[in-house]
């Protein structure tokens, strides 16, 4: 006998949606998180702001999706150096038409080269996103963070990268 389970997904204004278990989309996440001269860089997205990162294709490992994605959205090459966050959400993505289980990695990252473009946005993200920005530290608490994690638990991982940079 099937049973018919539904989750609670949330959008990126925390808006909360019942979606039938069977309509989510699996979704390996990957993000970047670099951070130099205490300023941490952000994706421009709308009027606010997300990490470098997105979906794994289903050829890429982690480690390349990390790599492709931060290029595509900043134009900087990047090679891991910690694993800083381990997670999931069911998040809709309504831009999309699609709600997600999302498995979320986050890394802190070191900068290999490249100049800050936007030339590589795919013809999806010219839409919706611009520029990447160096933010400083002390004013992250005033922006808006558009990803599945939300403002605060988005700044508990900028913390706890930091932690890890200055503990090396």
């Amino acid at each position: 006998m099937a049973i018919n389970k539904t989750v609670v997904c949330h959008d990126r204004d925390g808006k909360l949606y019942k979606v039938e278990a069977n309509k989510l989309t699996f979704r390996p996440s990957i993000y970047g998180i670099l951070i130099e001269k205490n300023k941490v860089l952000l994706s421009k997205q709308w009027d606010g702001y997300d990490f470098p990162g997105g979906g794994a294709e289903l050829h890429e490992t982690i480690e390349q999706t990390l790599k492709r994605e931060f290029w595509e959205e900043t134009g900087f090459k990047v090679k891991s150096v910690k694993i800083i966050y381990v997670g999931s959400s069911f998040f809709n993505a309504i831009f999309r038409k699609k709600c997600w289980n999302c498995q979320l990695f986050y890394f802190l990252v070191k900068k290999i080269s490249g100049e800050l473009s936007k030339a590589n946005l795919d013809g999806y993200e010219r839409k919706y996103a611009d520029l990447a920005e160096w933010i400083d530290i002390k004013k992250l608490g005033k922006i808006k963070f558009y990803n599945s994690l939300g403002n605060k638990n988005s700044l508990k991982i900028i913390e706890q990268a930091l932690k890890e940079k200055h503990e090396k």
